[in-house]
């Protein structure tokens, strides 16, 4: 007799954050094992940049074409594939000799991560009603702030440990930096077994032996009331995913307000350190942004979901709770005029929630309007605008806080700075405090754009 489980939909939804998990922990070992690594491999930060820029080269590569492998293959498999790739692409890393063969494995992460992302959204538009859809990304959103967070304390104590005194046989057979090689096998391992719970529980709706006939039901019922749009049946040429109104929408929408995030994982823990002084030590309390991402992610989901079941469409509900966000993102100034560590990260706190509320309900606009067939390949090309944002942003974050380069650009650098050089000397070395003024606008300016571009209109989805 086939087992059949209870809100099969919620475990499916926690196998997600599992993988949002893996993949963040993953992509952070380099950085938290940097130090080490440059050390042992006599990497310096004008190579370390280029190996970084090689990932997100990568990465947004592989979002282009990961959703239509998704749409392709389906999401079970198209999952499989993704998460199987990424954690051997993570395993091959401790073979790294040097910076050559270190930028290719982590490229062969970036091709591998960037599609979980675009699979995680069918599994939520195959198993989800629209009223628990932005939740359900919530959540997985969230497993990727909780493995950013988690990732030092994971790797760090892995790479320390006495390898050659515990598996001197490992440590003869992986030779100079065992520690480090044997975090990225392990952590790369995990990945491997997550694959075995997948396999088990997820199938979609209609093949699925564990699905209680109440659930199975209330899923149909929901699904038999969503309006698809026009051509529900066919698969998306590249043509009318790029003839899409809502597709450039949603592009530019990320495009413009992911920087956001992106500089609070990247760059507050800097801005703290040289602006407000904190020791290494103290940038502990960056936790908080991470803690702050998590409330966002499910609060934005939880809000959207309240309104339809009110009675509100589903892309309009995501509007509103938009609106509200962008309303507080004008914050972001006070950041820097705050006197004082407390004020400081209260205003912080306000507007990551905000901000990662917005990218909840902006990510779930895109399984509202589009077909389920061709869902994977239009959320891949829309987080093309996350990449190309967060690449921008930290090209233009740096040359505020740093002036003129006294060393060699990184090739990707050097390309941005060719043609964008008149910006650039603009904003050059004039500090954070600007760059808080610029995200102050950013979300506004995108609700606009959504808004009165009709995002959440019937006529953009025909």
């Amino acid at each position: 007799m086939t087992l059949k489980i209870p809100h099969l939909r919620w475990w499916i939804g926690g196998l997600l954050v599992g993988a949002a998990v893996l993949n963040y922990i993953d992509r952070q070992t380099l950085s938290a094992l940097a130090p080490t690594i440059q050390r042992d491999l006599r990497m310096d930060d004008r190579a370390y940049a280029n190996v970084v820029n090689l990932f997100l080269v990568a990465y947004t590569i592989a979002y282009l074409v990961s959703g239509r492998i998704a749409d392709r293959l389906g999401t079970r498999a198209s999952m499989v594939l993704f998460v199987a790739w990424w954690s051997v692409a993570n395993m091959l890393t401790s073979l790294a000799q040097g910076v050559q063969s270190l930028g290719v494995y982590r490229f062969l992460l970036g091709l591998g991560e960037a599609g979980v992302w675009p699979a995680a959204s069918k599994a939520v538009s195959e198993w989800f009603p629209a009223r628990e859809r932005a939740l359900a990304i919530g959540l997985y959103t969230m497993g990727a702030t909780l493995g950013a967070t988690l990732a030092p304390y994971v790797v760090i104590p892995l790479a320390a440990h006495a390898w050659d005194q515990s598996l001197p046989g490992l440590a003869g057979a992986l030779g100079p930096g065992t520690g480090w090689r044997v975090a990225f096998i392990i952590t790369g391992a995990v990945g491997l077994l997550w694959l075995l719970p997948w396999l088990w529980l997820f199938r979609p709706l209609a093949q699925s032996p564990h699905v209680t006939a109440t659930e199975r039901a209330m899923l149909e019922g929901a699904a038999r009331h969503e309006s698809p749009g026009a051509g529900a049946d066919t698969p998306w040429t590249w043509g009318q995913v790029f003839t899409f109104r809502g597709t450039w929408l949603l592009l530019i929408g990320r495009l413009i307000t992911d920087p956001v995030w992106y500089f609070y994982q990247f760059w507050f823990p800097k801005y703290l350190a040289s602006d407000r002084h904190l020791s290494q030590d103290q940038l502990t309390i960056t936790w908080i942004v991470y803690a702050a991402a998590g409330v966002g992610s499910l609060l934005g989901g939880w809000l959207s979901g309240q309104l339809i079941k009110r009675g509100t469409a589903p892309a309009a509900s995501r509007l509103w709770v938009m609106l509200g966000c962008a309303a507080l993102l004008p914050l972001s100034p006070l950041i820097a005029m705050a006197t004082g560590l407390g004020p400081t990260l209260a205003l912080t706190v306000c507007t990551v929630i905000a901000a990662l509320a917005w990218l909840i309900n902006l990510s779930s606009i895109v399984v509202d309007i589009v077909p389920k067939h061709s869902l994977g390949t239009v959320f891949s090309v829309v987080a093309t605008g996350s990449t190309i944002g967060g690449i921008l942003m930290n090209l233009v974050v740096a040359t505020m806080v740093s002036g003129p380069s006294t060393k060699p650009a990184g090739f990707l650098d050097q390309a941005f700075k060719t043609l964008a050089g008149p910006v650039l000397e603009l904003v050059q070395g004039r500090g954070y405090a600007q760059w808080f003024w610029i995200m102050a606008v950013l979300h506004p300016l995108a609700w606009l754009l959504l808004y009165f571009g009709g995002v959440h209109r019937k006529g953009t989805r025909d």
